[in-house]
């Protein structure tokens, strides 16, 4: 995981509150933040809040064949889940180095303090026996996701129920709930994690830091215990040397926090166990507040339907007369469309501008076509005329460059436009100027 990077000046900022014994949540140093826990609808399903990490686990089991070298044992599995819901840093599908050694350490806390009896959970040796899956999804990080992890493990474990089985023979019979009830596990005791975070190469220590302290911590030491005051397990990351004197002192701050962790989480256990037999509210409908979107029942408002008649007829007299409203769109063109309440469609009318463009470009059409009719009328006319005049004598001098006068050439509009019979004249006129020419000469 990436953290989120801090600026020096937050930093700084940090770094100097801690030396004055503050922090930003106004806890005390030794002070740890409200655990809240609730349950799901279904047994070993529970959220663990830590301040605001938040933590879910659920609990399953199976039945499947013993480990060999354990024939008589069942199995333990557990696995922790960070997802980028939970922070943005977190990616999915990938075993980052947190992610290991919290792994690491959650089995070590529950599995290798032979918290569950593993024995209870072989149902014939050598070739069943159960076996119990702890998944942890964190779905908000705050800091001390070890600790919440932790709380929410043993407290899914220690409300999760598994189906009872009878033995006749080499036949296995699992009943279902409705038929037998299910069979809680067999807990020895509940281990729990607590974090300390030092700064300053152990100067200062802080009981379960914040995401922010975690930025700035120069290491960081976990210890779990049970209410018994035994340790469960320990350990210390960040290569920071401590002397024995602060271990001493975290491991006094830590049966504290814990004897009053487990006093609460059997409270818990307690009190949804007794709403569950009484038929009450449980799991997490017990948290849906009231009278919101989310609530199950909500009271149905009386509406009165008397003299509803006469009441419309008084507000419609009242009311504004309404607006003239075109049933049907109009369309002033092809491809244009009706937008709005009733307003008469102008996309197909033409701008006063675009008008006098289409005028001018008419008139200038027709001066181009009456330009060129006025040219085909004097081209005809004067090819009548040289047919009659006289012919034209040239200088008798050689050096004098021959010029031939041809008629001017015509848009091609035009020209199309002669018929066959212009051009026959047109060249009958060239080959008698050319022999009036040669005659001259």
């Amino acid at each position: 995981m990436k953290a989120t990077p801090l600026s020096n000046c937050e930093r700084r900022f940090l770094l100097r509150a801690i030396e004055e014994r503050k922090r930003l949540d106004g806890r005390q140093c030794y002070d740890y933040r409200n655990v809240r826990i609730s349950f799901g609808a279904d047994y070993g399903c529970c959220i663990v809040e830590l301040g605001k990490t938040r933590v879910l686990a659920q609990v399953s089991c199976e039945l499947v064949p013993p480990k060999p070298n354990r024939p008589t044992e069942g199995i333990l599995f557990f696995n922790l889940e960070l997802s980028p819901m939970a922070a943005p840093g977190f990616e999915p599908g990938r075993q980052s180095e947190l992610l290991v050694k919290l792994n690491r350490l959650i089995e070590r806390c529950l599995r290798n303090s032979k918290c569950i009896d593993t024995e209870s959970l072989c149902v014939v040796a050598g070739e069943k026996v159960w076996q119990i899956r702890l998944d942890l999804h964190l779905l908000n990080h705050d800091g001390n996701i070890i600790d919440a992890a932790s709380i929410a493990g043993i407290v899914a474990l220690c409300h999760f129920r598994r189906p009872d089985v009878s033995v006749q023979g080499e036949e296995v019979t699992v009943y279902t709930p409705e038929e037998r009830d299910p069979v809680p596990l067999s807990i020895h005791h509940m281990p729990i994690c607590v974090s300390f975070a030092f700064f300053q190469q152990g100067t200062y220590l802080l009981v379960d830091p914040s995401e922010r302290e975690e930025c700035v911590m120069d290491g960081v030491l976990v210890i779990a215990m049970n209410k018994h005051r035994e340790i469960c397990t320990i350990q210390s990351s960040g290569g920071i040397m401590l002397v024995t004197d602060q271990v001493l002192r975290c491991s006094k701050i830590t049966a504290v926090k814990v004897a009053e962790i487990t006093e609460l989480i059997q409270k818990a256990l307690e009190n949804d166990q007794k709403v569950r037999k009484e038929g009450g509210k449980f799991g997490f409908a017990e948290s849906i507040p009231n009278q919101k979107i989310t609530a199950f029942k909500m009271e149905s408002a009386a509406v009165d339907t008397n003299n509803v008649e006469e009441q419309a007829e008084e507000i419609i007299t009242k009311a504004d007369p309404p607006s003239e409203v075109f049933a049907k769109p109009i369309l002033h063109t092809p491809g244009t469309a009706q937008i709005g309440e009733g307003i008469e469609n102008s996309w197909g009318d033409l701008e006063e501008s675009e008008r006098e463009e289409a005028a001018e470009e008419e008139g200038e059409s027709e001066a181009t076509a009456f330009e060129c009719q006025k040219m085909e009328t004097e081209d005809t006319s004067t090819m009548r005329e040289t047919k009659t005049d006289e012919p034209i004598v040239l200088s008798d001098s050689e050096e004098e460059e021959v010029v031939i006068l041809e008629p001017q050439e015509l848009p091609k509009k035009t020209r199309t436009q002669t018929n066959s019979k212009q051009e026959n004249t047109s060249k009958k006129a060239f080959n008698k100027r050319r022999k009036k020419k040669r005659a001259a000469h």
